[in-house]
């Protein structure tokens, strides 16, 4: 009888779990990245550089001239009009030091750029790993809690056969509330990386569906091709264009200890007699007391505190490069041990002693104790490769990414 009236709803639900699906399409590591280079905070960046980009056809303009009007006398008869024109003629090389300066603005505001697309880059390859590895312990918090349940039922069995004692179910109870705790911190812990995540992708956490594995760690290049990278990367540059405005600063304040030069062309009429007669002269300040040479002191030493900005930050680029390194090695080389050697033994180990368990070889605390044993190990794999990861990202922020990447 109700099932017209429930068509709609079932409808309705069909769509809604279609759209669901279609919205959950699964997306990988390099569209992560497309999709945070994307966001607004970039943009608004991207639009500072735009601007400063127009700021270079202004800066090479020259100097608008002036139009004067005098007057001269009060009787129609013997008072005088001037009509000119004044033109200021800048010396010294005022208007290419300008150019020169807003050019070096706009390069910097493009490295500033650069290096904020190259921190958002690693930012989500640190994040799209984390995601992965908070998954995996979700799964293995899973896992270990479907194993410790196990150990529930065959301690039931053997309390109901009277062969041990029932503490030692309830010990084995407790182990499974631990392990049921562990996956309620797992899966928040894999919610807080995927709103991270989310809030970097531009993309809502519930519709994040990665395309990878967390199994996987990346190889890296030689040290050499690494360190030249990070000599050519958007931190570096962003110094290198630092240097170069200080150094254009320098010149604007340079080209201004020389006055420039006021050049007027007109015409004078006389009263009543009407004639007229052109007007032409010259003015040139005298730099008796003003010379710019407070603003060209200034100038050359925060020309000379960038230089210095730019061997500090080669220097630690190349010193954070070797530590982001030998932290990736150690983590990558901690977790193929652990996944090589130790889990196999611990899963083993863990089997071993629940079937010995059952016929009455070994007590519950030897189950429990091999239970909690494979757990930590698997527990310090993910860790390792969370460290792996992290380190990794690092060297991506450091370096920089590879020209087909870029």
């Amino acid at each position: 009888m109700n099932t017209p009236k429930r068509r709609p709803a079932m409808l309705a639900a069909v769509f809604l779990l279609a759209w669901g699906s279609c919205a959950a399409e699964p997306i990988d590591l390099t569209d992560a990245i497309r999709l945070a280079l994307a966001q607004p905070a970039l943009r608004a960046a991207a639009h500072e550089a735009a601007a400063s980009e127009a700021a270079i056809g202004q800066a090479g303009s020259y100097p608008n001239p002036e139009l004067a009007w005098l007057r001269e006398g009060q009787q129609r008869d013997t008072r005088t009009t001037t009509v000119q024109i004044n033109q200021t003629i800048e010396l010294g090389g005022k208007r290419q030091a300008r150019a020169a300066l807003a050019q070096e603005a706009a390069g910097l505001a493009h490295s500033e750029l650069a290096a904020r697309r190259q921190e958002v880059r690693a930012e989500v390859i640190a994040g799209w790993y984390a995601v992965l590895i908070a998954q995996r312990r979700l799964q293995l918090a899973q896992a270990m809690g479907e194993l410790a349940r196990r150990s529930v039922e065959v301690a039931g069995k053997r309390v109901r056969a009277g062969k041990i004692s029932p503490i030692a179910e309830t010990r084995a109870r407790l182990a499974a509330v631990d392990a049921a705790a562990e996956s309620n911190q797992a899966g928040a812990e894999l919610a807080v990386a995927r709103h991270r995540l989310g809030a970097l992708t531009g993309m809502p956490a519930g519709t994040l569906v990665l395309d990878g594995q967390a199994d996987r760690l990346p190889d890296l290049e030689p040290a050499g091709v690494l360190l030249a990278r990070a000599r050519a990367s958007a931190s570096v540059r962003r110094a290198r264009s630092q240097l170069a405005l200080q150094e254009a600063q320098a010149g604007v304040e340079r080209a201004a200890r020389l006055p420039d030069l006021t050049l007027s062309v007109g015409s004078q009429r006389e009263g009543d007699a009407g004639r007229r007669q052109a007007v032409v002269g010259l003015s040139l300040p005298l730099p008796l007391f003003k010379r710019n040479e407070s603003k060209l002191r200034a100038a050359l030493r925060r020309t000379d505190k960038a230089r210095d900005e730019l061997a500090a930050a080669e220097t630690n680029t190349a010193a954070e490069l070797a530590s982001a390194r030998t932290r990736y090695d150690a983590a990558r080389e901690e977790a193929r041990l652990l996944q090589r050697d130790v889990l196999p033994d611990a899963q083993s180990a863990y089997e071993l002693t629940l079937k010995g368990f059952e016929y009455g070889k070994f007590s519950i605390l030897d189950v429990l104790d091999a239970q909690r044993t494979w757990f930590q190990a698997q527990s310090r794999a993910s860790d390792s490769m969370l460290a792996a990861y992290r380190a990794y990202a690092d060297i991506e922020r450091i370096a920089g990414p590879t020209a087909s990447t870029d």
